[in-house]
């Protein structure tokens, strides 16, 4: 790798970026902190899902992960299958091709290694594997840092994903969960560490603490979900979809009887046709709708609630990282090892089987508890920011060993 000291570290990030998804979008902006921070000479740059929204909010150049710009619609047409196809042998080209140009890659957080939710073999795990393979052939370092990782059923999917390990350079997890699932698909994890998830290294909103006096007494924050099930569960999605949004609208209803207002955040721009839902079947003036284009904001909505009550992965994080008590509608094991970690294991509730009166029996003894979990969350918050510390610090060992060489040395040396 080229010295820091003669020209700039070329080094590109990778992934779904920009494209709606506001937790992968604050994993993004977590690793750029930590590059800024650390590595301010890097010269960096993005191959993602929408490279406008990256380089307008981030201020890097981006380019676009895919030839195609029909990737992610289904293609029924002969013509569009064709494109398609044709797209997957010019991305093989333009990866590698970027991939040439850079000395590090970061793959930032995200569950690139899962498919906890619908997932095909040909899209985002094909283009994962392109990268790492593209990168140990021009011999790119490519990193994983802090991803979510599971045990694939879908052999294709799963034969990707392993590989797409197996050749990247470095690899951490957001969790325990994680590393075990890709050593049970057969990836030698011994050098692999966990951490907490990439979005507790964002910095807290300075106007969370005095947020509480803009917000009705008594609000609740409700984080919803596009949910259909997971990848496994193709047959059944819209009967999961449907048993979602009846548990969450009762539940909702039941708030507002109660006098309380019911603020609804969502995650991905996907999920605005599931507030759009509920406002429709609770129509009353205590439910409202949060405008959220990034963690920050969410962060801040959250730190003005009582209590949140939320199913996407970064909605969680979001809310205990405030300090927020918080009750997970679960749809992965992660979100499960999530609330574990942060000592709120129970409350936990099955997204796939919303039993709105068995939720609100949880909400109650959440809320009973509250003031004991606002202190628990503190002492886990300030254990998660020390970790991720280390993470960071393990980072630049790996990818930065000339700009970091004197660091290694001071550690050497130490008795």
């Amino acid at each position: 790798m080229t010295s820091g000291h003669e020209t700039p570290v070329r080094v590109g990030v990778f992934g779904l970026l920009g494209s709606g998804n506001l937790g992968n979008d604050g994993s993004l902006e977590a690793v750029l902190g930590y590059l800024r921070a650390e590595h301010p000479e890097a010269a960096v740059d993005a191959l993602c899902g929408g490279p406008e929204v990256v380089t307008t909010r981030y201020r890097i150049p981006a380019t676009r992960l895919h030839w195609y710009r029909g990737e992610y619609r289904t293609a029924s047409r002969a013509g569009a299958i064709a494109a398609k196809g044709l797209g997957k042998l010019v991305d093989a080209v333009r990866t590698a091709a970027w991939v040439r140009r850079h000395d590090v890659v970061i793959v930032p957080g995200m569950g690139v290694l899962e498919a906890t939710l619908p997932l095909r073999p040909w899209g985002f795990p094909y283009s994962l594997f392109l990268l790492c393979a593209s990168g140990r052939l021009l011999r790119t370092r490519v990193a994983l840092v802090g991803v979510g990782a599971d045990t694939i059923s879908d052999r294709p999917t799963r034969a990707l994903v392993r590989w797409s390990a197996r050749l990247a350079t470095y690899r951490s997890y957001r969790d325990a969960l994680s590393r075990d699932a890709m050593r049970a698909m057969g990836v030698d994890t011994a050098r692999d560490e966990v951490y907490p998830d990439l979005a507790f290294a964002l910095p807290t909103p300075a106007s969370a603490n005095s947020e509480q006096a803009l917000s009705p007494p008594g609000q609740v924050c409700v984080g919803v979900m596009d949910f259909h099930g997971g990848n496994d569960d193709r047959a059944r999605a819209e009967e999961i979809h449907r048993r979602y949004l009846d548990g969450t609208n009762r539940f909702v209803r039941a708030l507002v009887e109660d006098g309380r207002p019911v603020r609804l955040l969502t995650g991905d721009e996907c999920d605005a046709s599931v507030v759009a839902a509920i406002l429709d079947a609770v129509d009353s003036p205590l439910v409202t709708a949060a405008e959220a284009s990034s963690l920050t904001d969410l962060m801040k909505e959250m730190a003005a609630a009582d209590t949140v009550v939320a199913t996407r992965y970064h909605n969680l994080i979001c809310a205990l990282k405030v300090g927020t008590p918080t009750l997970a509608l679960s749809y992965a094991a992660k979100s499960d090892a999530l609330m574990d970690r942060m000592g709120l294991a129970a409350y936990c509730h099955p997204a796939r089987e919303v039993d709105a009166d068995r939720l609100l029996d949880q909400f109650r003894a959440l809320e009973k508890r509250s003031a004991e979990l606002r202190r628990t969350l503190t002492e886990r918050n300030l254990a998660a920011t020390r970790q991720l510390e280390r993470q960071f610090t393990s980072l630049t060992a790996a990818l930065f060993p000339a700009t970091d060489h004197n660091h290694t040395h001071a550690r050497q040396e130490a008795p």
